[in-house]
This record gives C-alpha cells, sequence and structure tokens, in this order.
C-alpha cells in the first residue's frame, strides 16, 4: 500500500515488493497467489477505512458523513478510485449494502435507492478521480501559469482567467470543498423527491 501510495498503482511490482521487504521476489508466491491478490488486499484496506454511520443521525446526515469518509479515504490513496470499480470485494458489497439500506429506510422505492445509490456512488468516486487526474504540483502548476496563461487572450475570456487565478490563489477559500457542495446538491435534491414520494 505505502508503494502505491507512494509511486501509483504502477510502481507496485512483485520485484520492488520483494525489495521492500528484503526477499526474493518469487518468495512473495508462498504468502499470495499473485499480484491480484495483493491488489485485492489493498483494496479492502482502503475500504475498511470508509466509515459506515451506525448512528440515527438521519439518512442525509449519514451518507453525508460516509461520502466524506471515502472521499477522504481515496484522497489518500488516489490509486484505489480505479481498482475499487473493477473489483467486487467484500468489504465494497457492504458498503453498497449499508448505502441500498439506508436509502431504504429513509422510504426510498426499490426504483428509486437504486438510482440514487449510483449518482451518489457515481460522485463520489467521480470526483475523486476527476481531482485525482488533475492534481498538480503547487510549484509546477505556478510554473505553467506564469508560461502559459500570457498566451491566452484574457481580456476575451475574462471568467476564465477569474477561475485560474482563484486556482493559483490557492481556491476560494470557503468553508466547503467543492466535492461537499456537489455531495450536498445531491442530498438535497434527494430529498425534495423523498418528500414528494
Amino acid at each position: 500500500m505505502t508503494l502505491a501510495d507512494k509511486g501509483g498503482i504502477e510502481a507496485l511490482t512483485m520485484r520492488k515488493l520483494g525489495q521492500v521487504l528484503q526477499v526474493e521476489a518469487m518468495s512473495l508466491y508462498k504468502h499470495v497467489a499473485n499480484k491480484d491478490d495483493i491488489l485485492d488486499r489493498i483494496v479492502d484496506l482502503v475500504e475498511a477505512e470508509i466509515e459506515l454511520p451506525t448512528g440515527d443521525a438521519g439518512w442525509a446526515a449519514d451518507i453525508r458523513a460516509c461520502a466524506i469518509s471515502a472521499y477522504q479515504a481515496l484522497r489518500r490513496h488516489p490509486w484505489a478510485c480505479g481498482l475499487i470499480m473493477t473489483r467486487l470485494r467484500p468489504a465494497r458489497m457492504r458498503y453498497m449494502d449499508w448505502l441500498l439500506g439506508r436509502l431504504r429506510s429513509a422510504g426510498f422505492s426499490p426504483a428509486f435507492a437504486f438510482h440514487a445509490y449510483h449518482v451518489l456512488d457515481a460522485h463520489m468516486l467521480g470526483y475523486t478521480l476527476w481531482e485525482a487526474g488533475h492534481a498538480i504540483d503547487p510549484e509546477e502548476l505556478d510554473a505553467i501559469a506564469r508560461t502559459f496563461l500570457p498566451t491566452l487572450p484574457l481580456d476575451d475570456l475574462p471568467h476564465f482567467a477569474e477561475h485560474a487565478h482563484q486556482h493559483l490563489d490557492g481556491g476560494v477559500g470557503d468553508d466547503i470543498s467543492a466535492f461537499e457542495l456537489g455531495l450536498d446538491l445531491i442530498l438535497d435534491g434527494l430529498e425534495r423527491l423523498r418528500e414528494k414520494g
């Protein structure tokens, strides 16, 4: 997991893992079937970091807490997003069952819970993937901006220029992240639809 956290999933090879553990790569096969076995196990560790609230704070508050917990886990391990979507592991099934159950206990029909689950899961995984794909070192971003922005007709693109400067200035400084804003919009929309029946 540490290898993947430092260098991405491509950095996790049997040879590198053997080097870190100071053993021959072939000796690892006494403990795991193959690299996929290792990937399954480290995905399980990431999924285990996701909080599934058991309190009675209300369906939306519980789902919000779970989604933020998942987002934080996936930010710590950005390589895991793609693997989670391609591996149906026990921890993933527990999360799915919890989320679907929370939606059903809130009064959503099976058909509506089906759609709501996919919207919530897509936001959590999709936003995290999008963010990981746009991750740029702040120093690198500054260098790109100094080179790239002067070549653009920013007078003709005032909103783009404003947005670019917000990135360069470290964001907008609000108390809520874009992930949470999107999540709250989804939850508010679900609540309105739930109230309509």
